[in-house]
């Protein structure tokens, strides 16, 4: 059975890109970083295998976004 995907907080996301957290803002509105997935109110996390993913290759990442259209 496969281990199932971990939720990291923004620090470690911080940690482990090297990101500022500005720049990690305006990434997540272009689309080239994962985005957030909201648990709370005021709390969001990451998903581990979303931000692996990035570092594996962050100048090819490109988030899937939603059509404007569908």
């Amino acid at each position: 059975m496969p281990e199932p995907d971990r939720i990291i907080r923004l620090r470690t996301v911080l940690d482990r890109t090297g990101l500022s957290h500005s720049t990690l803002c305006r990434k997540i509105a272009e689309g080239t970083f994962p985005r957030q997935v909201k648990i709370s109110i005021y709390g969001a996390v990451w998903r581990e295998s979303s931000v692996n993913r990035w570092i594996a290759d962050p100048i090819g990442y490109r988030e899937d976004l939603p059509s404007q259209n569908s």
